[in-house]
This record gives structure tokens, sequence and C-alpha cells, in this order.
């Protein structure tokens, strides 16, 4: 009987261990149910139950380390007190009516790698203190109304991997700092209101597989860094005013499958350049300027 009870008081001892969490990551879970009409919500929180039993909300040794609710009806907008669950590593917000601005205070969630707040309504501009977000691999804020320009401090998340900011409001030149992330594989900024070139740093991203840039206004000639990417497999540059010919050295690009430059004014006769990419699966460059000579694509076997 005595072996009973204590195996019951550690097995009491362990579930109320893994039931708490500090007051203030607490509060902070609180304060955006409430900012987003949590009783509203597809599947809500009981706010008397332990923390541990909330819908989305995982916690390792009495800490609050991911929160996963997409798809479930969050209406209003993100509580600054988001920035006191500083030791989430995953924050997944998908597919749900969040408005307003993301909150300053996200900056201080330095143990973050993914965040994907995509299909929703934010709005005004990125906070320059995403950049303070040192083990970000992943930041999906696609499909909404995000404005002003990309900042600057971008260039500091040097584990980024997944950069997804299309379908925005975003405009202004791109930030030379894009150039520093240079363990990004997927870079995509399109259908936003972008302008001015694209930097010469964008060769620096030697993992990029996929940039696309579609229905924005940048212009000038592309510069030929971008034939650096030699691991890229899509490269979308339709829909913008790029003019003059194409890199000459692109041809380096052999891993290439997508290749979109319609909607340009690229000079050059292009019917034959997709046989210069032997993995090519889908080429477009309808509506380019089709005089003056192409810049040579030829490779060395």
């Amino acid at each position: 009987m005595k072996t009973a009870k204590i195996t019951l008081l550690l097995c009491l001892v362990t579930i109320f261990s893994f039931a708490n969490v500090t007051t203030k990551e607490k509060e902070a879970l609180v304060a955006l149910h409430n900012s987003t009409n949590g009783p509203s919500w597809n599947t809500t929180w009981d706010l008397n139950s332990p923390v541990s039993n909330w819908y989305g909300v995982t916690i390792e040794d009495e800490k609050v380390v991911a929160l996963n609710l997409e798809f479930n009806n969050l209406e209003g907008q993100l509580p600054e007190a988001l920035g006191d669950l500083v030791n989430l590593r995953e924050l997944n917000l998908f597919r749900n009516n969040i408005s307003g601005a993301i909150p300053n205070s996200i900056g201080n969630l330095k143990a973050l790698k993914k965040i994907n707040m995509a299909f929703n309504q934010l709005e005004e501009e990125l906070p320059n203190s995403i950049g303070d977000l040192s083990s970000l691999e992943a930041l999906q804020l696609f499909m909404n109304n995000i404005e002003g320009s990309i900042p600057e401090a971008i260039g500091q998340l040097s584990q980024l991997e997944t950069l997804e900011l299309y379908n925005n409001k975003l405009s202004g030149v791109l930030p030379n700092s894009l150039g520093n992330l240079t363990n990004l594989k997927e870079l995509l900024i399109s259908s936003n209101n972008l302008t001015g070139k694209l930097p010469q740093s964008i060769g620096n991203l030697t993992d990029l597989k996929t940039l696309s840039v579609f229905d924005n206004s940048l212009l000038g000639i592309v510069p030929n860094a971008i034939s650096s990417l030699i691991n890229l497999e899509e490269l979308v540059l339709a829909n913008n005013a790029f003019f003059g010919n194409l890199p000459k050295d692109l041809a380096n690009l052999s891993n290439l499958k997508i290749l979109m430059i319609g909607n340009n004014d690229f000079k050059g006769e292009f019917a034959d350049l997709q046989t210069q990419f032997p993995n090519i699966e889908q080429f477009d460059f309808v509506n380019n300027n089709d005089k003056g000579v192409l810049a040579t694509l030829d490779r060395e076997d």
C-alpha cells in the first residue's frame, strides 16, 4: 500500500509539472486568446483548465515551445504580449483572419525557427525587430496586406532558408542585405509593388533553389551575378520592367527546371534559349522585345 501511494504521488507530481508554465507565458496566451476572439475559434481554450490541455499549445520542460492554431478562425490583432513567449520555436497561425500589424515585440522570440502567418489580413510594415530572430529558418507571410519596404534588418537572419513574402503590398527597393542570407533556399517575393533593380548581392545566395520576383515593377538589367546561383531550379522574372540582354553566363544555371522571363523588355532571340538548359521543364518568354542580339549562352561541355 505504501508503495502504491508513493507511485500515485509521483504520477501526480509529474502531471502537475507538465501542466504548469510561467505566469508570464500563460498571460501571453490568454492575451492572444482575448485579442483574437477566442470564444469564436473553431477549437477554443478552456482558460480554467491546465495550459497543457489547450489546443495547439506544445509544452516541454514547463515552457511553451510551439503554438499551432492554423485554420482556427482567429480574428483580431496580435497582442504585444506575444513577445513574452520567449521559448517558442514554432509559431503557426496560417489561414486565419488576423489583422493589424505584426507586433514589434516579436523580436523577443529569439528561439523561433519557423513563423507561418500566411493567408491572414496582416497590415502595416514589417517591424525592424524581425531582424533579431537569430534562429529563424522559415518566414512565411504570403497572402497578407503587409505594406512598406522589406527592412534592411532582414539580412541579419543568417539561418534563414525560406523567405515567402509574395502577394502583399510591399514597395520600395530590395535591400542589399538580402545577400547576407547565404543559407537561403527559397526567395519568393512575387506580386508586390517592389521597384528598383535586383541587387548584385543576390549572387551570394549560392544555395538558392527558387527565386521568384514576378509581377512587380523591378527594372534594369538583370545582374550577371545571378549566374552564380548554380543550384537554382526556378527563376521567375516575368511581369516586370527588366530590359537589355540576359546575363551572359546564364547557362551556368544547368539545374534550371523553370525559367519565366515573359512580359519584360529583354533583347534577343529566345526561341532556342531553352535548349541551353538540359533540365528545363517550363519556359516562357512571351511579350519580350524580339529585337537585338541575345548574349551568348554557350556552355562548356
